[in-house]
């Protein structure tokens, strides 16, 4: 539920070897060597997920636009113009409009090898919409509903327009130990370890690479 559509960007059945070898990076971004320091990819990965933002991308940087009309390309199915907002909000750390390479590597290297706490982290901030330090639950249904929109026919069951409420209650009832009306990171946090469903998604990231 978190992390799933990040693979249809740069992860589409290839391997990362398989790739490497059809072609070598012709141009990369002047500070790879420091990317590389900053984050827990080799420069090998670096390269081939350069190469992967480069064919989408090939200015170097993506506006929210256009990165709008990427994920729409692999969810025809359904809207995916709020979920692509919300994931681009959180990737742009810098809050300039635009998303450059060392960002979105910065993003994938917490999600893919950052620890458990590291990546639901991630996710916490993904949800806190206006950054205030707390999930509300008109947050959560925001971005409950971006995922069933994206997904589109393909959701099972069928979403009601009750749906998303009923899907975010449920988590409510789990998470907000203090019942207060709103998640904390820590009451995030520990929820999420208590919860095997959650901790196996998680783990799937491990063996992406």
């Amino acid at each position: 539920m978190f992390f799933f559509p990040l693979y249809y960007w740069l992860f589409r059945g290839e391997s990362i070897e398989d790739e490497y070898e059809i072609s070598f990076v012709c141009h990369r971004p002047d500070d790879l060597d420091t990317i590389q320091d900053e984050t827990k990819f080799s420069k090998k990965e670096l390269q081939f997920l350069y190469r992967g933002f480069k064919n989408e991308c090939p200015n170097g940087v993506v506006n929210e636009d256009t990165f709008k009309l990427v994920y729409s390309h692999f969810f025809p199915q359904g809207d995916s113009s709020m979920y692509a907002h919300f994931l681009f909000e959180t990737f742009d750390t810098n809050k300039n409009g635009c998303l450059s390479f060392k960002e979105f590597v910065a993003g994938l290297s917490l999600i893919l090898r950052g620890s458990i706490n590291d990546r639901l982290s991630w996710a916490f901030n993904f949800y806190d919409l206006d950054k205030d330090g707390c999930i509300t639950k008109e947050e959560m249904i925001n971005v409950v509903k971006s995922i069933y929109d994206m997904m589109g026919r393909f959701t099972y069951p069928c979403m009601q327009d009750d749906t998303p409420r009923e899907h975010v209650e449920n988590f409510f009832q789990k998470m907000d130990r203090k019942h207060d009306g709103v998640i904390t990171i820590e009451e995030f946090i520990e929820s999420c370890q208590k919860d095997e469903n959650i901790m196996q998604s998680l783990r799937l990231f491990d063996s992406v690479f």
